[in-house]
């Protein structure tokens, strides 16, 4: 009678070695989750919780890491204007000046200006730190419908979710003074229990994917070419990667430089 260990050998022969490999290799993963899980647990336990990280749009420092890995061009608005909600405001010459950090209602804003004096707006002017992602996405879509040019000034700034909102321009104009730059999207860290935090990473992990696909297609649907948001995607959140002007045209962001 075959013993127990005779068995056990038969039994693994059976298999090809890959799956061996691949059987031992999911095993070695799973303990190692089970052991994180154990030691993330023992230390939430001890430390209270982490306090979410303050979010608002800032002007963060370049990226040494990215492609040129410089700073970009000086921003001449005070940051305290920047930090600001979106203000929309119809200036001379047929523009309109959208300035500060988009949040929850800003697209809206923008559209009821749109509304109320389209008819003599020839141009959208940007100058802001970014922010929330679809907002930016619903405005520049916005001003694609109305047929609007965008326009990034010299001494201005287009950083973060601010280039999605000038794409939409059918015309996009800047100059060689336009600090224009990306980053990662990102989501506030959540606290709370454990398991809280766990299904908030991962819907928080979800929702990225979802809307990384959408600002991809959105792009191409605006002529811009794939490598501003595979830029986006390399360059961590708390940086900003600033695209010189050889990239703002051969990436198809910008249409005109101007002088």
């Amino acid at each position: 009678m075959p013993t127990v260990a005779r068995l056990l050998v038969n039994w693994a022969a059976a298999f090809e070695d890959g799956a061996i490999i691949r059987a031992a290799f999911f095993g070695l993963l799973t303990a190692t989750g089970v052991i994180l899980y154990l030691d993330y647990t023992e230390l939430s336990a001890s430390q209270p919780a982490a306090i979410a990280p303050d979010l608002t749009p800032i002007l963060p420092q370049a990226d040494p890491d990215a492609p040129g890995g410089a700073a970009g061009p000086a921003v001449t608005t005070p940051i305290e204007v920047l930090r600001q909600p979106l203000t929309a405001e119809l200036v001379s010459g047929g523009v309109l000046q959208l300035t500060g950090t988009i949040v929850p209602g800003s697209s809206q804003r923008v559209s009821d200006e749109i509304a109320a004096h389209g008819e003599y707006i020839k141009i959208v002017a940007l100058d802001s730190p970014g922010g929330v992602v679809d907002e930016a996405l619903a405005i520049g879509r916005l001003i694609r419908a109305k047929g609007f040019d965008t326009s990034v000034a010299a001494g201005a700034l287009c950083a973060s979710s601010c280039p999605l909102v000038f794409a939409g321009g059918k015309e996009r104009l800047a100059t060689a003074q336009s600090a224009i730059g990306v980053h990662q999207i990102y989501a506030a860290t959540a606290s709370g229990p454990l398991t809280s935090q766990l299904a908030a990473a991962g819907a928080a992990l979800s929702n990225s994917q979802t809307l990384t696909a959408q600002i991809s297609r959105y792009l191409k649907s605006m002529g811009v070419g794939d490598e501003v948001w595979l830029r986006a995607m390399e360059t961590p959140p708390d940086r900003l990667s600033y695209l010189s002007t050889a990239d703002l045209v051969g990436f198809k962001l910008v249409t005109k430089l101007r002088q």
